[in-house]
């Protein structure tokens, strides 16, 4: 997995370019943080006990879709 990169996720209206860090966060050892490139949104995703990609924090609203995005562009 990557430790930094840049994404895009899609919004929309039109597509959403950022930075994504691998952090840790609350307890999250391989949590993921996307922060736009304007800073309107900010998501941070990890796994779960069960191993399942879920949203732990960020901006609202937000879209449920991202999650799978941001995890499809980190592994």
């Amino acid at each position: 997995m990557k430790k930094q990169f840049g994404a895009m996720l899609t919004g929309s209206d039109t597509a959403i370019d950022g930075i994504v860090n691998q952090i840790n966060f609350d307890g999250f050892e391989n949590a993921y943080e996307f922060e736009s490139i304007d800073n309107n949104l900010h998501l941070i995703i990890a796994k779960d006990d069960n191993g399942k990609w879920i949203r732990i924090a960020g901006t609202e609203p937000y879209l449920s879709g991202w999650v799978d995005e941001l995890v499809q562009q980190i592994v």
